[in-house]
């Protein structure tokens, strides 16, 4: 009698077809699916444009160009070059949450000088915690320090090479006097 029920629950099990329900717009438009295809060094198009970026931010000696200009006007109301790179105010070479009881629980091990500690932030590409902050800082090729507020109407623009631009600027470059 077992034998019977096992067969039957068996083959109405079997009979059953099982259709999943793809996403669905309300138009009727179903999803998509693809493949993301790597190159030929491992990575795809978009992890080879951070390595990229990264490799580029970190180049020692690099000089970059900041504009920011007015989304309003279209115009250049600051230009500065930066030598290195321009860096949010809430980058931290620290996280900012830390716990101290021994055994690994839950998040990372981490070392600052010989005190030992577990954080569940996560270490970022560039080597940094946090995040962006309400203003970005930077040294110009001068050694001049600079912090620009970003506030709305904004457009931030960084460039290994200097843009060719039409209107007002306002050069945050320090000028030495000439002397008579």
């Amino acid at each position: 009698m077992k034998k019977i029920v096992l067969l039957i629950v068996i083959l109405v099990v079997a009979g059953c077809s099982v259709q999943q329900n793809e996403p669905e717009s309300a138009s009727g438009v179903k999803r998509v699916k693809t493949a993301v295809k790597l190159q030929v060094n491992g990575l795809t198009v978009e992890q080879k444009n951070v390595e990229n970026r990264l490799d580029e931010d970190n180049k020692i000696g690099s000089i970059k160009h900041f504009y920011v200009i007015s989304a309003y006007s279209g115009q250049v109301i600051i230009y500065s070059t930066v030598k290195g790179k321009v860096t949010s105010s809430g980058k931290r070479l620290t996280p900012y949450s830390v716990e101290s009881n021994g055994e690994i629980s839950d998040g990372f091990s981490l070392r600052i000088g010989e005190w030992k500690g577990n954080t569940t932030e996560v270490l970022q590409d560039d080597g940094t915690y946090g995040h962006s902050e309400p203003y970005l800082y930077w040294w110009d090729t001068r050694g001049i320090y600079h912090q620009h507020y970003v506030s709305g109407g904004q457009i931030i623009h960084m460039s290994s090479q200097p843009l060719v631009v039409k209107g007002i600027i306002i050069n945050m470059e320090v000028m030495q006097k000439q002397k008579d």
